[in-house]
């Protein structure tokens, strides 16, 4: 999901829009919404595999479904949802109406109030909650507008949703660049890692050109990424296993845009290939393929750990894969 930064309030006239967006708080964005299907063993399983999550607590007699899946029940596949009001219809209409047509999500917030069971029928409604004055950001001008949505399984309210997106017109670009005096270039530089307590063993190990793996000292499971605890049966206690360096793309996307210079080794920054990598271990990671173009990466496809230095500062770990 891409997080935009809220910028400053953008110049005058934009007053009477805003008096006319603020009117849509309170007023519903969806009612009586149902789920298409009920909690179901299968979507959790394949849930969990993607995410690497083997809980226990989500197999079994007494399964739960992951937290993290409440938005999974209510939404609406390719096909959508006919469940909108039309006060939603009629924000986005004068939204648009105003030039600001584009639309990215920002950020989301759940809260979760009990846990749903596989055979539970899920229902919702959901209300515009906040329309904010009018923001400028690296993408362009407009509006973030959130919305809540209130779970229930069998009606009984089992957690809040909360999903924010910026509906914005985007920045125009010079139209004259040549009349424009350019500034001294400036290297572009990724972002740097979150280095804390509970992962600096591991990026200690990165430098030393070893990928470590966290191992359970009660039952032995291996778990990445790095957790204070046992995702398996809650140990605090800990030691490491070195990788191999073998694995393979369990999945993966293509990023287009927006571009970051950084993330390329041409400079223009992308298109690049960012992938879930299943180690011969047995845990996966998020990280780069490299060494092959981005349009012949394929899940199935062996890769080789390796460290790339992208700056004096910073060096990660990828994967160098082969077209074979």
């Amino acid at each position: 999901m891409t997080v935009v930064r809220e910028g400053n309030e953008a110049g005058p006239g934009s007053d009477e829009l805003y008096g006319r967006l603020k009117a849509f708080e309170g007023r519903p964005a969806a009612t009586a919404g149902t789920g298409k299907d009920p909690v179901n063993a299968p979507m959790i399983r394949h849930w969990c595999e993607a995410m690497g999550d083997g809980n226990p607590a989500y197999t079994g007699p007494d399964a739960i479904a992951p937290p993290t899946m409440l938005q999974a029940w209510t939404m609406g596949g390719l096909s959508g949802h006919t469940d909108r009001s039309a006060a939603y219809e009629e924000l986005f209409a004068l939204l648009d109406g105003a030039g600001y047509t584009s639309v990215v999500a920002t950020d989301c917030e759940q809260e979760y109030l009990r846990p749903l069971r596989p055979g539970e029928r899920i229902s919702f409604d959901a209300v515009i909650e906040a329309v904010s004055k009018r923001k400028t950001t690296k993408l362009g001008t407009g509006h973030f507008v959130t919305t809540r949505m209130d779970v229930r399984a069998d009606g009984e309210l089992a957690g809040t949703h909360r999903f924010r997106i910026l509906k914005y017109a985007p920045a125009a670009k010079p139209r004259s660049p040549e009349k424009v005096k350019p500034e001294p270039a400036k290297k572009a530089v990724r972002p740097r890692p979150v280095v804390n307590r509970d992962n600096a063993g591991f990026w200690q190990g990165v430098a030393e050109h070893r990928l470590l793996i966290q191992r359970c000292g009660g039952c032995g499971t291996l778990r990445f990424p790095w957790l204070p605890g046992c995702n398996a049966c809650g140990g605090p206690e800990w030691d490491t296993v070195e990788a191999s360096g073998e694995g393979t793309v369990h999945s993966h996307v293509v990023m287009h845009h927006p571009p970051f210079p950084a993330f390329a080794p041409d400079g223009e920054g992308g298109p690049y290939a960012v992938a879930l990598i299943e180690l011969a271990e047995g845990v996966r990671m998020v990280s780069n393929v490299v060494g092959v173009p981005y349009d012949k990466v394929r899940i199935g496809m062996p890769v080789r750990l390796e460290f790339l230095r992208t700056d004096p500062e910073l060096e990660l770990p990828v994967f160098r894969g082969g077209e074979g």
